[in-house]
Order: structure tokens, then C-alpha cells, then sequence
């Protein structure tokens, strides 16, 4: 039995086949996609699995209940990997009724077309399941979808998405009862890339949450929290202030090695100058979700490319799009080009960073014409060392 604490227990799931979330992330360690059974005089469900798993789903439920009904299906949210497994419930529990908001329901109708035994909460509203168990709803909109919400139970949480991460989990499903080590950065990188942009909404829920007792966080994805709730807590109200450490990311693009061989000047400056944090990475061979989630870590942002057809390296300019997309704030930011002979990226950059970033300009940007020289290479070593002096300040 896979029992959390009094009478609530894990029917979750594991994906170790999928390789990118949503279409856009890669999971070199799988997901989980997580569901939870609350146990009294009536039963309730706490969100439900993607759709391919619903089979093995169905057995861990009546693992817990056997022939019992399911009197209460609760939607915190909406997406599929957590709602898709809604229509084949009702054709084995027809009578159950589903338990979300205006929103959720209008989502409901369009994804399934279910528009009969729903129970409609509001912000505040509670369902008593017996004598142990009541279940009191808080509405979260925009963490990360307009219909999310979540649900306490006692001293339980089942807080939808928020509090996720990436990693399926390798037999145990309490945080006690494992190494978490692989779960902080994937938290940090789920956060930043899916979460990221509604950094106001989740202060506002963390705000609502304020002073409620909590033992455990049940998430939809990643550990059942439990020893680590303050930590957790914690890394999404940093991350959501858009706080960093002082640390700088150096990312580029580079096609012979000449923009490459200046971001590598850049960053023995920066260490040189005493600065211990610095990660660097080739935009054409990372993931960007991994480089945006150390923009959400580091204060510092130093990137550079070359001129491409006349404008700007193709890369470059698809992860500067998608950073002027995550909202993030209070950032230093660099930058350098390269060109043979059109020079463009230099300028683009500014362009991004003037109308979209809007981060503090750090040193002077360095232009580079075909290759690096003794006046390029002093220039580079001086973005550097001022960069390094701004995040050590």
C-alpha cells in the first residue's frame, strides 16, 4: 500500500519513454505524473494521469480501495498529462463527480465534452469526506494555467504543478525515503521554463498559503515533499522574486571557433577576476531549457554570436526570444559578435536586450571582425573582469 499519512495515498505513474515534456523538454530521467487517494467515508481522487498510463493508474487505485466507488474526482488542473485520464475514469466509476472551478470547467467541456456531475468550488470552499478528512480549496490562477488551484487536507497540500519537477521516481515516493539530489536543478529547470513567467501569480499563492500548516506537498509531478517542504517552499518563493546567486552564464554561438575562442577569453577573465560561479554553453549544442535555468540561478548573462545572413546567429536569436518571454528581472547582462564581413550580431543583441530584456548593460560589447586580435582579446578579458566585479559588488 502506498500510504502517504492517514489514510491518503499515492496512485501515481511513471514515463520513462517520453523524451521531451510537452514537446519542448528533454527528460533524461523520465517524469512522473502524480495522483493522490484520499480515504473516508466517501473517496476522493486527486487529479488523474496522462491518458497512455490510465490502465496501470486504474490498478493502483483499486490497489488502495478494491471494489470501492470513487465518489470525488479533484482537477487542480487542466493540462492532459494530469486530466487526460478523466473520460476513461467515468466508464468505470460513472457516478463520480467532478470537483473544479468556472474555469476548470469551461476547459472540461472543451477537452472532453464533460458537462454533467460537476461540483463547482470556489476560493475557499471545503468538502467534508467523513469524520477524518475535509477537503478546502485555494485558488491559484496562472500557477501556471488561469483554472489552477489547489487542494489541502488537513495538514496536506496537493498543489498541482506547483512544487514540481522533472525525474520519474525510482520506487520510493516520499522525499524521506530517497536521495533527492537529482531533483533540485530539475526543479529549478521545470520551474523556470513552465512556471517561469508567472513570477506575480506565485507569490500570490504563496501569500494565500502564508501561516497554513504543511507536513506534506503532494505535487503533480516529482517527490511527495515532506522533510524537504520549508526547502521546497522556499526555492519557489526565491525563484519567483527572480532572486540570484553571483554567478555569471556565458552562452554563444559560434560556427569556426572564432566566437568560441572569445567567450573562453571572457570567462578566464571572469575567473581570474575572482569570480567561482560561471557555467558556459554553445547555444547550437545545448538545450535552451538547461541555459534558462541558469539565467533563473545567476545574476550574471554574458552571450555572444556571430553575424549570420545578416543578422543574427539563428540560435542566438531564438534564445534571446525565448528569455524576453520568461520575464525575468534584475539581471546583469554583457554581450560580443563576431562577423567576416557584415557586422550585425552586435547590434541585434543591443536591439533585444533595448526593447525586449531590458537588463543592466555590464562593460563595453566587443566586436570581433573575422578573428580575434591583441585589441579584441584586451576588450574580451575587460568584459570579463567588470562583469565579475558587478556580481561581486
Amino acid at each position: 500500500m502506498k500510504e502517504i499519512t492517514q489514510n491518503i495515498f499515492y496512485v501515481g505513474v511513471n514515463d520513462r519513454n517520453k523524451t521531451l515534456f510537452e514537446g519542448l523538454w528533454p527528460l533524461p530521467n523520465g517524469v512522473s505524473y502524480n495522483a493522490y487517494l484520499v480515504v473516508d467515508e466517501k473517496v476522493a481522487l486527486i487529479d488523474t494521469v496522462e491518458a497512455d498510463f490510465f490502465m496501470p493508474f486504474l490498478e493502483n487505485i483499486r490497489e488502495v480501495i478494491g471494489d470501492r466507488p470513487i465518489d470525488y474526482v479533484v482537477v487542480n488542473h487542466m493540462e492532459p498529462d494530469h486530466s487526460g485520464s478523466l473520460a476513461l475514469l467515468r466508464q468505470f466509476y460513472p457516478n463520480i463527480e467532478v470537483v473544479g472551478n468556472k474555469k476548470t470547467f469551461d476547459m472540461l467541456h472543451g477537452f472532453y465534452k464533460m458537462d454533467s456531475n460537476l461540483k463547482e468550488v470556489k476560493n475557499g470552499d471545503s468538502i467534508a469526506l467523513g469524520q477524518q478528512h475535509t477537503l478546502q480549496f485555494v485558488l491559484t490562477p496562472m500557477v501556471h494555467w488561469p483554472e489552477t488551484m489547489m487542494t489541502l487536507c488537513d495538514r496536506v497540500l496537493f498543489s498541482g504543478d506547483a512544487f514540481g519537477c522533472f525525474g520519474a521516481l525510482n520506487g520510493a515516493y516520499v522525499d524521506e525515503q530517497m536521495n533527492c539530489d537529482e531533483f533540485w536543478l530539475e526543479m529549478t529547470r521545470y520551474y523556470s521554463n513552465i512556471v517561469g513567467k508567472y513570477g506575480t501569480p506565485v507569490q500570490m499563492a504563496l501569500k494565500k498559503l502564508n501561516g497554513v500548516p504543511v507536513d506534506y506537498i503532494c505535487s503533480t509531478h516529482g517527490p511527495v515533499w515532506h522533510e524537504h517542504v520549508a526547502k521546497v517552499i522556499g526555492i519557489y518563493d526565491r525563484l519567483s522574486r527572480y532572486e540570484a546567486e553571483p554567478g555569471l552564464v556565458i552562452c554563444y554561438g559560434t560556427m569556426y571557433g572564432n566566437t568560441e575562442r572569445a567567450a573562453e577569453v571572457i570567462a578566464r577573465a571572469a575567473a581570474q577576476a575572482g569570480l567561482k560561479n560561471i557555467v558556459m554553453y554553445n547555444v547550437s549544442k545545448t538545450h535552451h531549457s538547461y541555459i534558462i535555468r541558469d539565467v533563473f540561478r545567476y545574476k550574471g548573462l554574458i552571450v555572444g554570436a556571430p553575424t549570420y545572413n545578416t543578422g543574427l546567429y539563428h540560435e542566438m536569436n531564438v534564445l534571446l526570444d525565448e528569455l524576453s518571454q520568461k520575464d525575468i528581472k534584475g539581471r546583469f547582462m554583457g554581450w560580443f559578435g563576431s562577423f567576416a564581413w557584415a557586422s550585425k550580431a552586435v547590434g541585434e543583441i543591443a536591439r533585444w536586450n533595448e526593447e525586449k530584456l531590458k537588463y543592466d548593460v555590464v562593460g563595453q560589447p566587443v566586436e570581433i571582425k573575422q578573428a580575434l586580435t591583441p585589441e579584441t582579446t584586451a576588450q574580451c578579458e575587460a568584459l570579463g573582469r567588470e562583469m565579475a566585479r558587478a556580481l561581486m559588488e
